[in-house]
This record gives C-alpha cells, sequence and structure tokens, in this order.
C-alpha cells in the first residue's frame, strides 16, 4: 500500500474489510442502489482504521493553508459514524480537539453535548465517513458557523454523490475515494430482491 493510498487500494481494502458490497440496495430514502458501503465496518479494525485516517491526514497536510493552521485546528463530525474518522485524523494530523453533534430523537435536529461548545474564531474541519447527499455535514456548517466558528474544509473517507447531494463549493473536500454509484427510482436495473439499508 501507497503512503497515499490509492483510490483502488482504498476501493479494494474496504471490499476485504466487507464495507463495500456489491447487490441490490433499497436506501431508506427510497432510492435503490448496487452498492454498498458501511465505512464503519472498516474502522472495526485498529490498523485499516489506521491506514484511512493517516492517508486522510496527508491529503490534508497538502494543502498549505491547513497545514499551518493545524496546531490551531478542530474537528467536528456527526455522531456516531464520523466519530472513529474524525478520532483516526484528528490524531494523525495532531489537530487540536474532536466536538461532535448528534440527534436526541430521531428526526430531530442535531446538536452538541451539554457543555461542549464551539469557539467564535475557531477553524473548523468538518469530518464524515461517507459524503452522499451532505445533510449532516450542511447541519454542521451552519451549527458552526452560528456559533461564529469558520469552516475551512471537508473531509471524508468516501465521497459517494447520490442525485440530492449538496454542493459545499467553494469549500476545498478531500476523500480517500470517489464512488460514482448508479441509483434507481424502483431498482428495476438490479438483479435480485433488494436490501434494505439506512441511508
Amino acid at each position: 500500500m501507497h503512503l497515499l493510498p490509492t483510490q483502488e487500494e482504498v476501493l479494494s481494502l474496504l471490499r476485504e474489510t466487507g464495507a463495500l458490497r456489491d447487490g441490490h440496495f433499497e436506501y431508506s430514502n427510497g432510492l435503490h442502489a448496487g452498492e454498498y458501503l458501511q465505512v464503519a465496518l472498516a474502522m472495526q479494525n485498529f490498523q485499516t482504521a489506521k491506514t484511512l485516517s493517516v492517508g486522510l491526514s496527508r491529503k490534508l497536510r497538502e494543502n498549505v493553508e491547513i497545514r499551518a493552521m493545524i496546531p490551531e485546528l478542530s474537528v467536528v463530525c456527526p455522531a456516531t459514524g464520523g466519530l472513529p474518522v474524525a478520532y483516526g485524523v484528528c490524531e494523525a494530523l495532531r489537530a487540536k480537539r474532536v466536538y461532535w453533534a448528534e440527534r436526541e430523537v430521531e428526526g430531530g435536529p442535531m446538536q452538541f453535548r451539554q457543555f461542549m461548545e464551539i469557539y467564535k474564531g475557531e477553524k473548523v474541519l468538518l469530518v464524515d465517513d461517507i459524503l452522499r447527499t451532505g445533510s449532516k455535514l450542511s447541519q454542521l456548517k451552519t451549527m458552526v458557523e452560528d456559533a461564529g466558528a469558520e469552516v475551512v474544509a471537508l473531509a471524508v473517507m468516501v465521497y459517494q454523490p447520490n442525485p440530492e447531494c449538496i454542493d459545499f463549493s467553494p469549500l476545498p473536500l478531500y476523500y480517500l475515494a470517489k464512488l460514482d454509484s448508479v441509483y434507481g427510482e424502483d431498482g428495476s436495473q438490479f438483479e435480485g430482491p433488494a436490501v434494505k439499508v439506512l441511508v
């Protein structure tokens, strides 16, 4: 494996760990796809998590501006899928701290835990395991900016945009692999019965 893993190496690692699967999957939003990705399955193994986290941190370090702010950089993620990625990237970067937001009730708004506060003027890196629609990262971005902090970039292990994906430009987006998944409304282009999965 290269110091900065290639797209092929990352996808191979995800397949080996069972995190990336082929078949017919129906997401909770009604879309059907021929692939399903659950990065958490790859992050269960410490060595795999370290390889992926270090790889993503190296992509971030290539940006001179981000590299200069690392000692004061905070990493913010949505719970729970983003937590292993956030801590792995924070450790590999040697960034300052990790914050996370979660929903107390299903479908409710995301919020930070009690006493967990973003500070005005803080430089923030938004992190998650996968970017499909971008809705969680968009909510986090709003929360961080409403607190007076500055989002400087986004980083995800895998960029797997679906047709509803939010465009975060001009913010830089870093990822180890991109999956151009084929989505369908009824699943007729995929073989076999659909396995229901979460978005």
